[in-house]
């Protein structure tokens, strides 16, 4: 792990850039170079090698993409990349593009392999040095390597392609056809870390300990003597934003919750007690659940209510703010600097980067006002979410506060399907908290990532509850899976568990009368699904 303000700039950590060609595993392979405690960042394929160099990179791995290199407007890699002096991986698609870019041959085999694939493997090179001969690795392409480039050693065969791996060590340059990438590949994570510290030279010394560090010595260099102010949600990001922010600047920062009427069953008190005994940090609390409200009556557009949510936050803050240096009395000062809990996810979904697509807004990155007053402090804008957990432990944060399940900083805002008003966020707020209390109980808390509830509130079913008919709301129960949020699987939930909290919704909610289980996984579907 490490830090930057924005991704791309290079902090103490010089970066593993993951260039991608369209790849559905891009940002797993960013997340594999991360666990080998490497610092990692993506970028996009059309960014010129010019502006990739300019980031001064550790290290290039080209990742795979779906386009075959010899089809018409297939994307290329700049032979000048290969002439720099860094090191380069290149996976499924980059391998190919690697080996045409270089003079190799690639052509179609007529044997697609897909899946579980055998190989067989010559060890005694750099970047499969300790693998078995033979190996089962997870392949998926239809194109395949037929002549390495001159200088190169092929390293692997296959049935479908006869050159499954190559290196030419001197010019640090290495490339697979498999995807070393996913847990599929039993011995991907090896093939990773040997081309990491034997083919680049890296260590493996991106901690959350040098994330704390760095971080704190780039906070003050922002801040320096300036005030700050924290919206804490509640959330695990936003805590370990501002626990940092406070191990950095100490009692310039006042950390400011905004009750808005759109947090779970216990949260206010969660934030009020827990966060403060750990941190002893400056908190005010403001009352802002009418203000939310009305400015949310009506309006039923997702992305519309997650913009209102974030100019709304924006305004508390610039008045709690004033009010912050009004109660201390320094009338003269102001406080310039506001801190956010945002995270990478946050910014790949948001449209972040050269090249990503708009997903939905979060809102604190796609959602803020264009006349911001405050500077933004994003400590966390480079990590993904186990990344962030690791920092709060290395900032002695409680277990309670950092493996709590995430939740989104619109809150419920975005977990009722249409307008959101009083009595469905009450409604939603009861069942959500009979799932939580189910499934702690189940002892489900760090097997499952999220459990939203979700409440169609425009949407109404018939039932039937103490022998009459009823025309009640239906819930949604999306319990999750994953390890950052980029991709995640529908948990498979105990039926006993699910059982225990339809029938407990069901009874003790008596305006809901039906629940039902998402079983999408991300992608198609985004977790929350609004």
């Amino acid at each position: 792990m490490t830090h930057t303000e924005e991704p791309g700039q290079p902090g103490a950590h010089r970066p593993v850039l993951v260039v991608d060609f369209g790849a559905q595993y891009a940002q797993l392979i960013a997340r594999r170079v991360r666990e080998a405690n490497v610092y990692s960042e993506i970028v996009p394929h059309t960014a010129p090698v010019e502006q990739i160099l300019a980031k001064e990179p550790a290290a290039v791995i080209l990742s795979g993409g779906p386009s075959s290199v010899y089809a018409d407007g297939a994307p290329a890699v700049d032979p000048a990349l290969f002439d720099a002096g860094v090191p380069v991986l290149g996976i499924c698609y980059g391998f190919q593009a690697m080996a045409d870019a270089l003079g190799g041959a690639v052509a179609q085999t007529g044997t697609r392999e897909y899946g579980g694939t055998h190989v067989d493997v010559d060890d005694s090179g750099v970047l499969l040095t300790g693998s078995p001969t033979e190996q089962s690795v997870w392949m998926s392409h239809g194109d395949a390597v037929h002549e390495a480039p001159e200088g190169f050693t092929v390293l692997a065969r296959s049935a479908g392609s006869p050159v499954a791996a190559f290196e030419d060590p001197q010019r640090r340059l290495f490339g697979m056809q498999w995807h070393p990438e996913v847990k599929h590949s039993p011995l991907g994570q090896h093939a990773l870390e040997n081309f990491l510290y034997r083919g680049a030279g890296l260590e493996p010394t991106w901690t959350a300990g040098n994330v704390v560090a760095e971080q704190v010595e780039r906070i003050r260099a922002q801040v320096g003597d300036a005030r700050v102010i924290c919206g804490l949600s509640g959330g695990v990001d936003s805590a370990v934003a501002a626990a940092l922010v406070q191990r950095a600047v100490g009692d310039q920062l006042t950390c400011v919750f905004v009750d808005h009427g759109l947090l779970r069953a216990g949260e206010a008190e969660q934030v009020e007690d827990d966060f403060v005994a750990a941190t002893g940090v400056q908190l005010k609390v403001v009352d802002a659940r009418a203000q939310f409200l009305g400015a949310l009556a009506g309006v039923t557009d997702p992305e519309t209510k997650r913009k209102i949510i974030g100019r709304e936050f924006i305004r508390t803050f610039e008045a709690a703010a004033r009010e912050v240096v009004a109660e201390a009395g320094a009338h003269e000062e102001e406080v310039r600097f506001l801190v956010q809990g945002t995270l990478y996810p946050d910014v790949v979904e948001s449209g972040g980067g050269e090249g990503a697509a708009n997903i939905k807004s979060h809102h604190n990155v796609g959602g803020l006002p264009d006349d911001l007053q405050f500077e933004l402090v994003e400590p966390l804008r480079t990590l993904f979410k186990d990344e962030v957990r690791a920092v709060g432990l290395e900032l002695g944060l409680p277990d309670a506060i950092v493996w709590r399940q995430p939740f989104p900083g619109p809150g419920l805002g975005i977990r009722i399907i249409g307008e959101v008003t009083a009595e469905r966020l009450d409604l939603l707020r009861a069942a959500d908290a009979i799932a939580r209390a189910e499934l702690t109980a189940a002892g489900l808390d760090r097997q499952i990532w999220q459990c939203p509830v979700v409440l169609l509130g425009d949407v109404r079913s018939v039932g039937v509850q103490g022998d009459g008919r009823t025309y009640g709301h239906p819930v949604v129960l999306r319990p999750v899976s994953s390890d950052d949020a980029m991709t995640a699987d529908w948990s498979r939930v105990p039926y006993d568990v699910l059982a225990t909290i339809s029938t407990r919704i069901t009874n003790e909610v008596p305006e809901v009368n039906r629940v039902v289980l998402d079983v999408t996984s991300k992608p198609p579907g985004t977790i929350e699904w609004e």
